[in-house]
């Protein structure tokens, strides 16, 4: 069942070490040229096979003076005689098979009279069109870009026009040379660049190239009607993900009995790998971006230059926007990275960008490049960063750059710690966390957030050698134990949640909230545990609606992010049938409901399933591809197959698969430096008798040790060379419950085979639920075109 081998010299070269700047960094380009488990489950890899050549799966819709839309997209550009020729008034848009990002190449073969292409980008099929989707929050669509065709043969936008998302290309001449709805972004105009300033040097200094005046670009009107272009392929040149040639190469795997989780599972994998940049290819917000580089592009144009991070590589928050190192979106994207295509040199170039721009009092910023420089500070998000470096270093295992940064990530601690008070929690002084309303106070999820981060830091200083800090760990102990006496306080028993906080939120307030994203903190950092975690679990799961859990912290929202926090806290409350029942529920429409991708992970949308996140409000705005919805891609790796890394690279290590009630079988793993770590477990049915009984396989890496926890089975391990254990567990069912007796022996798998009798559960069902138009309107100031457009 399983392929048995080490890795250690797979991996040997990615540790070697090369100056950038003043910092030491990871080499990783030895990264895997072909993936390490070869199997089935690779039919559900998003990456696609030829990443600088990816072509459209259809034509989604056309319009007008074109012909070719009838010919059958894949393999066309490499059929003969096959061509789309688009004349004015002619529209044709492209799907592809996913979501994708990258340059758009059109190969010429012949045109008349000056030419040129409007292009249109979308994720959703809502928002495919003459006008693109948006990435700026200052019109409800981006400006559709102008494309002049010069030449015959291969035409490709410049490197500026990387778009960063899309499954939608929309192609067309217009009737007009200037659209109604406010003009083009010309292709041609020069975009201004920016270097990454390094911390000694003054923080966002004029030091790009001069930008150009806009003008409109001068287009010949006396022989518009004769435009004509003739393409023979279409294809994008993605530069996502640059630490890997072959995108497929994945360094884990995940598989089930639900092909539902299945593809959720690499979704989230392919939405991370959508998500890592080249450095240089970051900042889509230009908007916000004009305060340091004084571009003086239109409103409503796009491109996506400005550089992010030091390196040639880093993880950001998503493919089309924001396309910046943001620190939340690492707790769910560092260990998805780790589990899927371990590139931890993305990691570490964004944890650096944080750590190079760490404000003189130790406060994190709230996100980097081009943010920052404001001063921008987020209590909450201050804390991820401090979560992401303790995920970085268990996974990689770089000491050394722990080592570097440890004094600074001692002082970043210090800043939080002091801010627990005599009620002791920890008291918010920002509103900024991802965007709800209600943050500051005494609030339940920043507390929680720290006691993780307390625990975290107790473990990073033994690892990291710090015998000086003896005294500091005892007062890192001393105020975990602070914390959980405060968090006990918010607790509500009537509703079995926490309050928001302790002011205008608590439990007795008119306002009272029992917030998703601070219940989910709770459990996962185990400041509650026992009874009343199993029933903080259960109570989050009484309120999920059909479309998924609802963030109740921001009306009308079901949040991606904080449910992601909520699957990590099913698992930690050993609720684990909830974490794969919400993972089907919500995680599904999110692929298959309508206006989705069916390839990547949407950010966020409404209550009643609609693809607006009232977080913003133009729908258009929405990320489809955003790494911090990724959460069940960890969750089925550590909770189902209960992978967990105990400390760095898995030296020592815990399994504790939890089947479910959901599955049949399931199977996967991931590796690190030292090796594969893979789990198989499945429902059987022994030949001779019929008896059912459950299979585990187990492989472990050699020079590991850990503990093996399988219901009633508790077994230590040391490995001294990669090994594969096997297990069986009998089934004796009773009247009153499943008695299950562990055994462990020599058996013959020939003797056993799957258990096909095994009937899935029945699915509850969940209310629909009904936006308040009001609360959007209140929480979002929208006036009355933008408030109407948003009902639908």
């Amino acid at each position: 069942m399983f392929f048995i081998g080490s890795i250690s010299l797979l991996f040997a070269l990615i540790y070697c070490s090369i100056p950038v700047a003043s910092q030491q960094v990871v080499d990783y380009d030895a990264l895997p040229s072909d993936t390490i488990f070869p199997g089935p489950w690779e039919s559900n890899i998003r990456a696609p096979l030829n990443k600088s050549h990816i072509v459209p799966s259809k034509i989604f819709n056309f319009e007008g003076a074109v012909s070719g839309q009838e010919s059958i997209l894949q393999d066309a550009d490499a059929a003969s005689g096959i061509s789309w020729v688009i004349r004015t008034g002619g529209l044709i848009t492209f799907e592809f098979e996913e979501n994708i990002s990258g340059r758009v190449c059109f190969d010429v073969d012949s045109v008349k009279n000056d030419p040129y292409l409007v292009l249109a980008y979308s994720e959703s099929p809502f928002f495919a069109g003459r006008e693109p989707d948006a990435t700026n929050d200052q019109l409800a669509r981006d400006l559709p870009l102008l494309f002049p065709i010069t030449h015959t043969g291969v035409n490709c936008v410049a490197p500026g026009y990387n778009r960063g998302g899309y499954k939608y290309l929309t192609v067309y001449v217009p009737e007009n040379d200037i659209p109604t709805e406010g003009g083009f972004w010309h292709e041609g105009l020069k975009i201004p660049t920016r270097a990454l300033e390094k911390k000694t040097e003054p923080w966002y200094s004029s030091i790009g190239q001069k930008i150009l005046n806009w003008q409109e670009p001068v287009l010949d009107s006396k022989n518009k009607s004769q435009i004509e272009v003739s393409i023979s392929a279409v294809w994008v040149n993605c530069t996502a993900f640059p630490s890997h040639p072959n995108g497929r190469a994945y360094t884990g795997y995940f598989d089930s009995s639900s092909t539902l989780l299945n593809r959720v599972w690499y979704a989230g994998a392919w939405t991370l790998q959508l998500s890592t940049l080249d450095p240089q290819e970051g900042g889509s917000i230009i908007e916000f971006n004009r305060r340091f580089d004084h571009n003086t592009a239109p409103v409503g144009a796009w491109y996506s230059n400005y550089t992010i991070a030091n390196g040639s590589v880093v993880t950001t928050d998503g493919a089309k926007r924001d396309r910046m190192v943001w620190p939340g979106d690492m707790t769910i994207a560092v260990p998805g990275i780790a589990v899927t295509t371990y590139d931890m040199l993305a990691i570490r170039n964004a944890l650096n960008t944080i750590y190079d721009h760490q404000y003189s009092d130790g406060g994190m910023p709230y996100a980097g490049p081009p943010m920052g420089a404001l001063h921008e500070f987020s209590d909450t998000y201050h804390l991820h960063t401090l979560i992401g470096t303790y995920e970085y270093v268990l996974y990689s295992g770089d000491l050394a750059w722990l080592k570097e940064r440890w004094s600074w990530y001692k002082l970043a601690l210090d800043i939080s710690i002091a801010k627990v008070d005599n009620l002791n929690l920890l008291h918010v002084t920002s509103i900024f966390d991802w965007i709800r309303p209600g943050m500051g106070g005494h609030n339940v999820e920043a507390s929680s957030i720290l006691y993780e981060v307390l625990g975290n830091s107790i473990k990073l200083a033994e690892w990291v050698g710090d015998k000086k800090t003896e005294t500091s760990g005892e007062q890192w102990a001393a105020t975990k134990t602070r914390l959980a006496k405060g968090i006990a306080t918010m607790y509500c028993p009537a509703d079995t949640l926490f309050s928001d906080n302790i002011e205008e939120r608590s439990c007795t307030a008119p306002g009272k909230v029992t917030p998703q994203d601070g219940n989910s903190w709770a459990l996962i950092s185990k400041a509650t545990t026992g009874v009343q975690a199993h029933n903080v679990s259960e109570s989050l799961r009484k309120r999920w609606i059909k479309y998924g859990a609802p963030a109740v912290e921001f009306p009308n929202v079901i949040s991606p992010f904080a449910s992601s926090f909520e699957l990590l806290g099913h698992a930690s409350a050993g609720n684990h049938d909830a974490a794969v029942e919400l993972m089907e529920l919500m995680w599904g429409y999110m692929l298959d409901g309508p206006g989705m991708t069916n390839s990547t992970l949407i950010e966020g949308y409404r209550i009643d399933g609609y693809v607006h996140y009232p977080a913003y409000w133009s729908a258009a705005r929405n990320s489809h591809a955003h790494g911090w919805s990724a959460g069940p891609t960890t969750v089925l790796s550590q909770g189902i197959l209960g992978i967990e890394l105990l400390s760095p690279l898995g030296k020592t290590w815990k399994i504790e698969p939890h089947l479910t009630k959901w599955l049949s079988y399931a199977r996967g793993g991931f590796a690190t430096k030292l090796g594969k770590f893979e789990v198989s477990t499945t429902r059987l049915i022994r030949v001779s008798d019929g008896r059912k009984v459950e299979g585990l396989n187990v492989t472990i890496p050699s020079g590991t040790s850990g503990i093996i926890k399988w219901h009633d089975l508790e077994q230590v391990i040391t490995s001294h060379t990669a090994q594969t254990l096997s297990f069986l567990q009998e089934a004796r069912l009773s009247d009153d419950d499943d008695v299950r007796t562990t055994q462990v022996h020599n058996f013959n798998w020939s003797d056993y085979v799957h258990d096909d009798s095994w009937v899935r559960p029945t699915v509850e069902e969940r209310p629909e639920a009904v936006v308040d138009w009001e609360a959007l309107e209140e929480n979002y100031h929208l006036n009355d075109k933008k408030y109407v457009s948003l009902r639908k």
